[in-house]
């Protein structure tokens, strides 16, 4: 076993890239209400200018990225007034996320009994875990995930990579594997055990091995699940950014379809209104706060209510990892994944309260812990 304590290592190495940086010459734009061809409307508009397409929205909303100068935007824009607004594109991360443990392959997770596999605390928490039967799967857009790790069920055919160079969608982090984990691990009797176990999850990779990415990948991300789910799957969105509008529509459009979305409030102990996507409220759309063992409020965790909805398992949190190993995280990144576990399993049902987490030190923020 290879053990690294909780002080000692914090991903992702936010040193490179910082949530809500602005990228030069990337913009992000959406057209206005109405019936539009997005991809001919796009690339007229933006060769106009003398700019470069460099992804078509169609499904969770109508918009296209560009890179282009800020003056070609103006430019553009007063050509097309079909196009409703354009934000300059920013850096999308994953909440620095505490890596308190990492078990390499083959490494003893424990489980006792005779078996090797071990339910962590939080599936417990949130009534898992249930052997997961049905069609729909679970959309993990973020680092990628291990493609061939033996305790998950990857769809790998549907798993496709945003991220600039990469050739798959296989997950050099991490993180989207800890998330893939944690609902769906394969009740297997070994490793561990998600909330819906082996339920299929599709890896969209919108983050590098740094954990970092551009809005409009993350956009894009949204957009495929959106084009290839149907009602009744789930979208996990464990990541960052400054508000950005596009982003919050495209969460808005996936859920308007019947496709429930779990989202991190973050790891900053500020209000999670400050970031996307995690200000996003609506019907299907749920943003998680973090809960320890003992049902108290992670002091990292964001806050707000609105638009946190619940708060989740999210410290000390084992799961599997990239390289077929498994890993102990802490981390609102952690939480939503517990919902998008028991969203699986619930459907329009939704979670129910069980019990409730107090943010010290303000006694009436309290917030309901979701499970089955």
């Amino acid at each position: 076993m290879l053990l690294i304590t909780a002080a000692c290592l914090i991903q992702p190495g936010i040193a490179l890239a910082k949530a809500g940086d602005p990228i030069p010459n990337s913009y992000i734009c959406t057209f206005k209400p109405g019936p539009i061809s997005s991809g001919s409307e796009a690339r007229i508009s933006v060769a106009a200018v003398g700019g470069r397409v460099t992804h078509v929205y169609s499904h969770a909303l109508n918009g296209f990225a560009a890179h282009l100068p800020a003056a070609a935007v103006q430019k553009m824009m007063a050509k097309n007034p079909l196009i409703q607004s354009c934000q300059q594109d920013r850096v999308a991360t994953i909440p620095p996320t505490i890596i308190e443990s990492v078990i390499s392959r083959g490494g003893p997770v424990g489980g006792g009994g005779g078996s090797t596999q071990t339910t962590p605390w939080g599936v417990k928490r949130v009534g898992g875990p249930v052997n997961y039967a049905g069609s729909n799967v679970v959309w993990i857009i973020d680092t990628g995930i291990d493609l061939s790790h033996p305790d998950l069920a990857v769809d790998v055919d549907r798993s496709i990579s945003y991220v600039p160079g990469a050739s798959n969608a296989n997950d050099g982090n991490g993180h989207g594997t800890h998330v893939a984990g944690i609902i769906a691990a394969k009740n297997n009797g070994t490793g561990v055990v998600g909330v819906a176990a082996g339920a299929t999850v599709v890896a969209v990779q919108v983050l590098d091995s740094t954990g970092s990415g551009a809005d409009a990948d993350v956009v894009s991300g949204i957009d495929y699940a959106t084009a290839n789910g149907k009602a009744g799957d789930v979208i996990n969105l464990s990541l960052i950014t400054s508000p950005m509008p596009a982003m919050d529509l495209a969460v808005t459009g996936a859920a308007s379809k019947g496709i429930f979305v779990a989202i991190a409030a973050g790891n900053s102990s500020v209000n999670a209104a400050d970031y996307s996507p995690a200000r996003v409220n609506g019907t299907g759309i749920y943003t998680l706060a973090a809960t320890d063992s003992k049902d108290i409020f992670a002091r990292y965790s964001n806050y707000g209510k609105p638009p946190v909805d619940y708060a989740e398992p999210g410290s000390s949190i084992l799961s599997t990892y990239k390289n077929g190993s498994y890993a102990t995280l802490s981390g609102t990144s952690m939480a939503a994944p517990h919902m998008a576990g028991i969203l699986l399993l619930n459907g329009a049902n939704g979670p129910s309260a069980s019990g409730v987490a107090q943010r010290d030190p303000d006694p009436a923020a309290s917030y309901s812990i979701g499970a089955r």
